[in-house]
């Protein structure tokens, strides 16, 4: 009777031994999976961070360009307005040389006309023409003034659009960053594990950093990738 509760104890004991190596076994795996997730998480974060930064500077430069462009386009419509003025003058000029009949005035002040008209820009030559068939002002003209603005609506259009993508990456990082926290919480139950001496403990903590490795990965892989991200690129294989 002894020698078979020996017997009962010593397979016991050896159970107990072989789910301790398969525990310890398992623990280990999971920290090797978890450790290389969070170094992948972490690194592909700072690639983001990478393309955040570049955005950023970027969409300040468009940004710039395009202030620049909405300068000189405003330029250009005072200018026009100057020489309107002048060819008004003109006209008014050659209007009472003819009431006067005096030719030779009418005729300089043509000149001086066709000599503005030269200086003019396609889009205010356009909008004169409309402005002598309608008697109107040819900053009346539908779409002439904003025509100059169109390159610097464009631009400005492509730098809230960068900007975006910059912010986009922000969140992308912070994401990444947060999945960081749950695999460090994940390698932080796999360590505390074996200072558990009842299996029924370790296995709900085990479950636990399971569990969260599980849905750390599911949240990981449901983040989008730095825009153009190719392994490849950065270990310099073409």
């Amino acid at each position: 009777m002894t020698d078979e509760k020996h017997a009962d104890s010593d397979e016991l004991a050896k159970k107990e031994a072989r789910k301790e190596r398969v525990l310890e076994t398992v623990t280990a795996i999971l920290l090797g999976i978890t450790t290389l997730l969070s170094a992948w998480a972490t690194w592909v974060g700072s690639v983001h961070t990478g393309h955040e930064l570049i955005h950023f500077t970027e969409s300040n430069h468009t940004a710039s360009n395009a202030t620049a462009l909405y300068t000189d386009a405003t330029q250009m419509v005072v200018q026009d307005s100057a020489i309107w003025s002048s060819i008004q003058n003109y006209y008014l000029d050659a209007e009472a040389a003819l009431a006067e009949g005096d030719e030779q005035k009418h005729k300089v002040a043509m000149a001086k006309i066709e000599a503005l008209e030269e200086k003019c820009s396609p889009e205010l030559k356009e909008a004169i023409a409309w402005a002598l068939l309608t008697g109107k002002s040819p900053f009346e003209m539908e779409g002439y003034a904003n025509s100059y603005y169109e390159d610097a609506a464009n631009l400005l259009k492509e730098s809230q659009d960068i900007l975006e993508t910059g912010k986009q990456d922000n969140l992308n990082h912070e994401r990444f960053g947060l999945v960081a926290v749950i695999y460090a919480l994940v390698l932080f139950l796999l360590g505390i594990a074996g200072t558990f001496k009842r299996s029924p403990n370790r296995m709900i903590i085990m479950g636990t950093a399971v569990v969260l490795l599980v849905l750390g990965f599911v949240f990981m892989v449901s983040i989008p990738m730095p825009e153009g991200f190719n392994i490849l690129d950065f270990l310099n294989v073409q």
